[in-house]
């Protein structure tokens, strides 16, 4: 590490999902160099400035005008804005990580493919759960076939939030910047659920809102047929009370069974194969880990396999078109719940204004 090359990350967003870039880029784990953030409030991007020893700016051109140095920008503003910032920064040639979702529309996800392929620079979108030591256990053994046929895939995201959570800012639980929970907390979730079961047939869903006095879902149910025949549930809520509970993925194979639990996806609850390995009787403490909060700690390896892909030329693991299947499923589930819950497909459903709103 100390004779790697440390690649110049500039930051953009000084808001609450900032301190795990921050605390990431400057950990000494990953070859990296925090150069300077931004924030449209001058008090946040202040606070994260002195508190990193690094200038600090409320213009991200300007920033980036002074600092031509960084070759890689994170981009942690509030969903609605991520189109419009990284089309706007692709101008810079430099690479690009946004937050997820990707963004609020699949057109908008293409606007900023496009920007980045124009301008020569690459996108990736923060899915920072396919990191954690018990999915990549999990995939592990479904690339090598362990599981045989997949019968049901199931994520189920009960977590906790109240009104001044969503209170803190003016953007929080609207349709024009946020999303509710399906795109929000439980985003990650989805994409771990058809990164395992493959792709979607078709799906139905239905949304609610039941404890929160916010414009989006606070509670969602959903079904899914994907293209091998097997099927998937999907339950997502922030209503949960009085504390979370879980963040959790279940693969049920015909050759053995993989749940992964905890706050984060991320400890393995149960795992069993019909043929057994003699590694199995560890796998639980082996790949089980501890987390402070729901972000998990996924940020520091999503950023390190970044900066090998950059380095390396080669694909990483959340490329902007991985982000964009998200955001087409994330609006065919909004599609569903507007019309009662209809079936409908994936990359098929008419798009409204924002996440099938309108």
């Amino acid at each position: 590490m100390q004779n790697e090359e440390k690649y110049k990350f500039g930051l953009i967003g000084c808001g609450r999902v900032s301190e795990n870039h921050l605390s990431a880029l400057t950990s000494g784990n990953i070859p990296s160099e925090l150069v300077a953030v931004c924030d449209l409030d001058p008090e946040k991007a202040k606070s994260k400035g002195e508190k990193y020893h690094i200038p600090w700016y409320t213009d991200f051109h300007k920033m980036m005008e002074e600092h031509p140095e960084i070759q890689i920008v994170n981009v942690a503003v509030p969903t609605g804005y991520h189109a419009p910032v990284v089309i706007d920064l692709a101008q810079y040639g430099k690479h690009i990580v946004t937050e997820k979702p990707m963004a609020l529309k699949v057109s908008d996800c293409d606007a900023m493919i496009a920007a980045c392929k124009k301008n020569n620079c690459r996108l990736f979108v923060i899915k920072q759960n396919r990191f954690n030591p018990a999915v990549v256990a999990a995939r592990k053994a479904l690339e090598e076939g362990r599981f045989g046929k997949m019968v049901m895939g199931t994520v189920r995201v009960r977590w906790r939030r109240y009104q001044k959570y969503y209170e803190q800012d003016n953007w929080h639980g609207t349709w024009l910047l946020d999303g509710g929970v399906m795109s929000q907390q439980a985003s990650h979730h989805l994409d771990l659920l058809q990164w395992f079961m493959g792709p979607i047939k078709q799906m139905f869903c239905k949304t609610a809102t039941r404890l929160l006095n916010i414009e989006v879902e606070d509670t969602a149910l959903a079904t899914f047929e994907f293209e091998s025949g097997a099927l998937g549930a999907f339950e997502a809520t922030v209503a949960t009370r009085p504390e979370d509970l879980e963040g959790s993925l279940s693969l049920l194979g015909e050759k053995g069974s993989v749940i992964i639990g905890g706050h984060a996806v991320n400890k393995i609850l149960y795992w069993k194969f019909d043929e057994e390995r003699p590694e199995d009787e560890q796998i639980k403490t082996q790949f089980s880990q501890d987390v402070p909060n729901v972000y998990g700690r996924g940020h520091t390896p999503f950023l390190a396999d970044v900066i090998e892909a950059i380095r390396l030329g080669r694909p990483a693991l959340m490329e902007a078109e991985e982000g964009r299947k998200d955001i087409a499923i994330l609006t065919a589930l909004y599609e569903s719940a507007a019309c009662g819950g209809k079936w409908v497909v994936p990359g098929c459903p008419i798009e409204k204004s924002r996440l099938g709103k309108g």
